[in-house]
């Protein structure tokens, strides 16, 4: 746009967003379209700034789109919300991002300054609604505090830790004018590779050099840095098992290598399990401390305290959050392991030639259980997860797309068999290849493949060519509204609806629930029904194809029988990856319980044995199998000593 001699360029303070955005390269902006947030949108409509608008049906798809694109790229997310009803819908993602590290610097419109404190339509503190969950949050007090305030915005994003920002701007700031000389000089950014004090790492490695029985837990610090073959070096060194933290975000240590024991269980006294023997925990990159629904100080923390801990991490926080750190070390997970692997190299732990083989024999006999256990799989009904991860792993390697896709679950009950069989392996894929999040707020996912798929370039040096979207029908049911945007932006997706007309995650955390309280005298609690009503999704029943079609995604299959699997997510490989365009795969995996089942649990100390009845009925009628365990180290060797 140009001034009314039509040679000097007008720039309005809006201007300093697109500075920032051109010299770091971000290309989409995601949001919901307001009144008062125009001003901001409509400088996506000059081409020099090349930034799209995404435009998005849900302020919390917005937010979640926008996550996926600071995942992929490492780049802050930028997403534009709309005064009150904008951050209160986004609040679950950005709960999500907060509990994730993930980058994002959201920008909230708000009324003019002049009118807000008569309390107008639609204002309100949105600070204080956002400020819990980021790590800074600001409302402008003048338009002449917008580059200062901008600046340090994506500058804290960025920083590790990363994190959201969230800036509440009123409206008319960002229309007043500025010289054109007025510009963002650039964005200060702080390198991420430093190392750790000597002394922490010289401590950490003499623990770790007497230890007999260590166990090493990685968080998403690691899956941020990068440093696989870092943990795996300290993994071989110390002959260690590695467990991940629960509902990790990334895919934080290889599959494919023999130490991988898959995430943490989410109950108390399994996760103690896990502990006990072990002598000494390496704890790297651990975020999330406590991923489970129960919890008794009476039974004790959920890390042993005969356990030694050591921390390493580069956000101060996380280390010793919940337990006392005998070695604590502040630093770049990438760049501290070598000097603590170095250490070790030099006085390696006794006995791990000896663990290392043990975890070889155990990872062998894994293999064997999921190989038997998916070839029972391939004529049970209903349809098994670890038929559609298997026939996944087929393709992706058929294609050879294993450095070229990225895996989005939201399957909630159903994670092992896609963390098993995917390719998440050194020469396949990164940690970025594998997309969750730590917040447990549903609907997270189909708007992250909004922002994955237009990112396509990986920061840790992926593509994005395919996108596969793995989530429950209850998750899918939050925000169907995607699947427009998909369509109005040709954005190719997989999506496959594991559809079990149920929120089965909800129905284990009902009998968790019940199995600590319903004969605790202090409680007594029981539900009326352990199939209740409110948490099944039928009467009607859905279509999830005839679904996405309304929404303008017109392609898709419905599956109902295992040998099914493999055509329909070829046909879907094959239209997503030649046609450009979404394909919905709708998986029926209805457990179908028996009319036998127990459905009003007994008031009585009989509730543990009619909970069994009722599991067992229902695995029979739905021909039920659990798949083998992950941690198989554990169940071979540590088990019941």
């Amino acid at each position: 746009m140009a001034g009314e001699n039509n040679e000097v360029p007008v720039r309005w303070v809006r201007d300093y967003l697109y500075d920032i955005l051109r010299d770091l390269g971000i290309n989409f902006i995601f949001g919901v379209p307001g009144t008062n947030e125009i001003p901001v949108i409509d400088g996506c409509e000059i081409a020099e700034n090349n930034v799209s608008y995404i435009k998005c049906l849900h302020e919390n798809i917005a937010m979640g789109a926008a996550m996926g694109y600071a995942r992929m790229t490492g780049k802050p997310g930028v997403v534009v919300l709309h005064v009150t009803p904008g951050a209160g819908h986004s609040i679950g993602n950005l709960s999500n991002a907060w509990k994730s590290h993930m980058p994002l610097v959201v920008l909230c419109g708000q009324q003019q300054n002049e009118l807000v404190t008569q309390e107008p339509l639609l204002a309100s503190n949105v600070v204080q609604i956002a400020s819990q969950f980021t790590k800074w949050s600001h409302e402008l007090r003048s338009w002449d505090e917008t580059a200062l305030v901008l600046q340090r915005a994506f500058k804290e994003a960025m920083a590790p830790p990363t994190g959201p920002v969230f800036i509440s701007f009123p409206w008319e700031f960002m229309i007043h004018k500025i010289e054109p000389s007025d510009r963002v000089p650039g964005v200060t950014m702080i390198p991420p590779r430093f190392t750790g004090d000597p002394e922490a790492i010289q401590k950490a490695a003499d623990l770790l050099g007497q230890s007999n029985s260590p166990v090493i837990v990685v968080g998403d610090g690691v899956g941020y840095a990068g440093a696989w073959e870092e943990v795996r070096r300290l993994a071989e060194l110390t002959g260690a098992p590695v467990y991940a933290e629960g509902l990790s975000s990334m895919a934080n240590f290889p599959n494919s290598d023999y130490h991988w024991q898959g995430e943490l269980p989410g109950d108390q006294k399994k996760t103690q399990a896990r502990f006990q023997g072990c002598d000494v925990a390496f704890l790297c990159g651990f975020n999330a401390q406590a991923q489970i629904t129960v919890f008794d100080y009476a039974d004790g923390p959920l890390i042993p305290q005969s356990v030694r801990q050591i921390y390493l991490h580069n956000d101060a926080w996380e280390i010793g959050k919940n337990h006392y750190g005998e070695a604590a070390i502040l630093g770049d997970i990438k760049a501290t392991l070598p000097l603590l692997n170095d250490l070790l190299e030099k006085n390696p732990p006794a006995g791990a030639a000896e663990r290392n083989q043990a975890l070889q024999d155990a990872a062998q006999a894994r293999s064997k259980q999921w190989s038997q256990y998916l070839q029972s799989s391939m004529s049970a009904k209903p349809i098994r997860a670890v038929v559609v991860a298997d026939a996944l792993r087929q393709l992706i390697e058929k294609y050879e797309l294993q450095k070229k896709f990225v895996y989005v679950h939201e399957a909630v009950s159903d994670a092992t068999p896609f963390q098993f069989y995917l390719p998440f392996g050194q020469s396949a894929a990164e940690p970025i290849s594998y997309y969750c999040v730590e917040g447990g707020s549903l609907g997270w996912s189909m708007p992250a493949t909004l922002g994955i798929n237009l990112a396509r370039e990986g920061h840790q040096g992926i593509k994005a060519e395919l996108v596969v979207n793995a989530v429950g029908d209850g998750s899918s049911l939050f925000y169907p509204q995607v699947w427009w945007t998909a369509a109005q932006h040709n954005i190719p997706i997989l999506y496959i609806i594991t559809n079990n007309r149920e929120y089965r995650t909800l129905l284990q955390g009902l009998v968790a629930v019940v199995r600590y309280y319903a004969d605790d005298p202090n409680y007594g609690w029981r539900p009326v029904s352990m199939e209740p009503s409110y948490l099944k999704i039928q009467q009607p029943d859905i279509n999830f194809v005839e679904l996405a079609k309304v929404f303008g995604v017109s392609n898709g299959r419905r599956v109902v029988e295992p040998g099914e699997v493999m055509a329909a997510l070829q046909e879907g490989f094959e239209h997503v990856l030649t046609q450009k365009q979404s394909f919905v795969v709708e998986v029926f995996s209805d457990p179908n319980p028996s009319s036998a089942t127990p459905d009003v649990l007994p008031k009585s100390a009989e509730a543990e044995t009619a909970l069994k009845a009722s599991a067992a009925a229902t695995d029979e009628a739905s021909d039920a199998e659990p798949p083998p365990p992950l941690d198989i180290f554990y169940h071979l060797y540590k088990e019941g000593k």
